[in-house]
């Protein structure tokens, strides 16, 4: 019988697991904190654990983490990690240090491929597989820090392969065991989960009492251009998306990030940064501004960085603030909209 996997078990369902090897409750709590905080994966090192539940979890238990199959490194020092998961499918995971500010973000896959279908986005190319689970969720960020050590990352943020909040139960399962301060303690404020729009996901983010942040990627703002490039549109139109916000907002007492995205000739124009102030009033937020970063066969072209700049100082004061985001690692595909590199190891299984 093949042996589970305890990564991704959040303190509840460890205690239960230990309690069902005849253990106390306890144990299980000791289990999470050697699983995430120290980080240890030999059962025979576990020395507060009786000689006879390490035992019993070595039968019947492993550690399985996504392995590194290859990686990546921008001239910029972006780095992107090519991860196998256990049924031989891939994902891709981005590190990006910001020496000035003393940061460094996670860019964290929730899902094999994507099911959204948005026109510009690499990983949609890919179709969709599958959810990651949790334990995969983790296993990214966990590897990363046996890697370059606790210092790994500062940041995380739900934009890789996939829609985080079509897997949302996975993904704030993954937040909670690294938020906790027994497990790998990581301030969940500095954790940022992005949605094309999904409403009834941000309904559910607004309801779990998470502290991580959400962030839109919005790209257009008229229902017409942005059901053009992002179909989920046509499903959760942009005016409901936008009353949605507004109740997480008062909900949870925190703004929204709205990613905007240009497109050279599509979403650049006057009547664009009227139509983004428009929509946004009443919900408090910010917006990233990012070029488009071009993907082969896709039919949209960068704007130039006078377009930005000239976009970015149009909008605001319109809308309360905006920040021009730098693209990093288009050289290796590894930017926003990029990720596509586990194509063709994913294109043979679905």
């Amino acid at each position: 019988m093949a042996k589970r996997n305890l990564i991704g078990l959040p303190i509840a369902e460890l205690e239960k697991l230990t309690v069902g090897l005849g253990e106390k409750a306890y144990r299980g709590r000791q289990l999470f904190t050697w699983l995430y905080s120290v980080r240890q994966y030999d059962f025979d090192l576990m020395t507060d654990l009786s000689k006879e539940l390490r035992r019993k979890l070595h039968d019947q238990f492993e550690f399985r983490l996504p392995v590194i199959a290859g990686e990546d490194v921008s001239v910029d020092g972006t780095r992107k990690f090519l991860y196998e998961l256990g049924d031989g499918l891939c994902i891709e995971t981005v590190l990006i240090p910001d020496v000035g500010n003393g940061r460094t973000t996670v860019c964290v896959s929730s899902q094999v491929g994507c099911a959204l279908g948005c026109g510009f986005c690499a990983t949609a190319t890919l179709g969709f597989t599958r959810n990651l689970s949790a334990g995969e969720i983790l296993g990214q960020l966990i590897s990363l820090r046996d890697k370059f050590g606790e210092s790994a990352f500062t940041n995380v943020v739900f934009m890789g392969m996939g829609e985080p909040m079509m897997n949302l139960d996975n993904v704030l399962k993954a937040i909670a065991i690294l938020s906790a301060d027994s497990g790998m303690s990581h301030a969940a404020k500095r954790v940022a989960i992005s949605t094309a729009g999904v409403i009834p996901g941000i309904r559910k983010l607004a309801e779990s009492g998470s502290k991580a942040r959400l962030a839109v990627s919005l790209n257009a703002a008229t229902q017409e251009k942005r059901a053009r490039i992002m179909p989920i549109s046509r499903k959760y139109p942009l005016d409901d998306l936008m009353k949605a916000l507004k109740k997480y907002t008062t909900a949870t007492r925190t703004r929204v990030t709205f990613e905007y995205a240009l497109f050279e000739g599509f979403n650049d124009t006057e009547d664009d940064i009227k139509a983004i102030a428009r929509v946004v009033q009443g919900i408090p937020c910010k917006i990233n501004l990012l070029a488009y970063n071009p993907v082969s066969n896709l039919p949209y072209d960068r704007p130039s960085d006078e377009k930005m700049d000239w976009f970015a100082r149009q909008l605001y004061p319109k809308v309360p603030a905006v920040t021009v985001r730098k693209s990093r690692g288009t050289d290796i595909s590894a930017a926003c909209g990029q990720l596509a590199g586990a194509k063709a190891k994913t294109g043979d299984q679905r």
